[in-house]
Protein backbone atom coordinates (compact mmCIF):
# COMPACT_ATOMS: atom_id res chain seq x y z
CA UNK A 1 0.00 0.00 0.00
CA UNK A 2 1.52 3.21 -0.93
CA UNK A 3 1.99 6.46 1.63
CA UNK A 4 -0.66 8.30 -0.56
CA UNK A 5 -3.76 4.92 0.00
CA UNK A 6 -2.24 5.46 3.72
CA UNK A 7 -3.30 8.94 4.25
CA UNK A 8 -5.88 7.96 2.80
CA UNK A 9 -7.56 5.79 4.46
CA UNK A 10 -6.16 7.36 8.05
CA UNK A 11 -8.21 10.89 6.57
CA UNK A 12 -11.07 8.74 5.92
CA UNK A 13 -11.09 7.15 9.69
CA UNK A 14 -10.76 10.39 10.99
CA UNK A 15 -13.77 11.82 9.15
CA UNK A 16 -15.75 8.78 9.60
CA UNK A 17 -14.59 8.73 13.84
CA UNK A 18 -14.77 12.72 14.16
CA UNK A 19 -17.66 14.42 12.08
CA UNK A 20 -17.68 18.21 11.68
CA UNK A 21 -20.54 19.99 10.52
CA UNK A 22 -20.09 23.03 8.67
CA UNK A 23 -20.82 26.27 10.71
CA UNK A 24 -23.71 28.18 9.81
CA UNK A 25 -24.21 31.11 12.44
CA UNK A 26 -23.16 34.49 12.42
CA UNK A 27 -19.29 34.34 11.68
CA UNK A 28 -16.86 35.67 14.55
CA UNK A 29 -13.51 33.85 15.06
CA UNK A 30 -14.81 33.36 18.89
CA UNK A 31 -18.18 31.63 16.84
CA UNK A 32 -16.43 29.24 14.96
CA UNK A 33 -13.78 28.50 17.53
CA UNK A 34 -16.71 27.89 20.63
CA UNK A 35 -18.81 25.80 17.61
CA UNK A 36 -15.42 24.09 16.97
CA UNK A 37 -15.48 23.25 20.96
CA UNK A 38 -18.67 22.01 20.95
CA UNK A 39 -18.93 19.93 18.09
CA UNK A 40 -16.03 17.71 20.21
CA UNK A 41 -17.87 17.99 22.95
CA UNK A 42 -20.57 16.62 21.50
CA UNK A 43 -18.90 13.69 20.03
CA UNK A 44 -17.13 12.80 22.87
CA UNK A 45 -20.34 13.17 24.96
CA UNK A 46 -21.72 10.53 22.18
CA UNK A 47 -18.92 8.34 22.90
CA UNK A 48 -19.55 8.02 26.55
CA UNK A 49 -22.88 7.25 26.15
CA UNK A 50 -22.75 4.29 23.95
CA UNK A 51 -19.99 3.11 26.07
CA UNK A 52 -22.43 3.54 29.01
CA UNK A 53 -25.13 1.66 27.19
CA UNK A 54 -23.46 -1.04 26.24
CA UNK A 55 -22.44 -1.55 29.88
CA UNK A 56 -18.50 -0.40 29.53
CA UNK A 57 -18.96 2.55 31.94
CA UNK A 58 -21.42 2.69 35.12
CA UNK A 59 -23.80 5.60 35.15
CA UNK A 60 -21.77 7.15 37.54
CA UNK A 61 -18.45 6.91 35.47
CA UNK A 62 -20.12 8.57 32.24
CA UNK A 63 -21.98 11.17 34.05
CA UNK A 64 -18.23 12.03 36.24
CA UNK A 65 -16.59 11.80 32.00
CA UNK A 66 -19.28 13.71 30.89
CA UNK A 67 -19.06 16.62 33.69
CA UNK A 68 -15.11 16.49 33.11
CA UNK A 69 -15.83 17.28 29.76
CA UNK A 70 -18.27 20.04 30.73
CA UNK A 71 -16.16 22.63 32.47
CA UNK A 72 -13.86 23.35 29.83
CA UNK A 73 -16.12 24.16 27.52
CA UNK A 74 -18.14 26.24 29.92
CA UNK A 75 -14.91 27.85 30.87
CA UNK A 76 -13.98 28.63 26.57
CA UNK A 77 -17.37 29.77 26.57
CA UNK A 78 -17.06 32.37 29.09
CA UNK A 79 -12.88 33.14 28.02
CA UNK A 80 -15.19 33.84 24.14
CA UNK A 81 -17.61 36.02 25.57
CA UNK A 82 -20.14 33.70 23.89
CA UNK A 83 -23.60 34.97 24.25
CA UNK A 84 -22.61 38.45 25.15
CA UNK A 85 -23.01 40.26 22.77
CA UNK A 86 -24.92 38.85 20.31
CA UNK A 87 -23.77 39.62 16.37
CA UNK A 88 -25.92 42.01 14.39
CA UNK A 89 -27.83 40.05 11.92
CA UNK A 90 -26.37 39.78 8.39
CA UNK A 91 -28.41 41.51 6.17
Amino acid sequence: MSTEDKNFNQESKNNFLYPRSRYYGAFTPEHLAFNANLQEFAQKVAYIAALETGGKLTPQEAYRQIKSLWKPLKQSKKAMKIGKNPPSEME
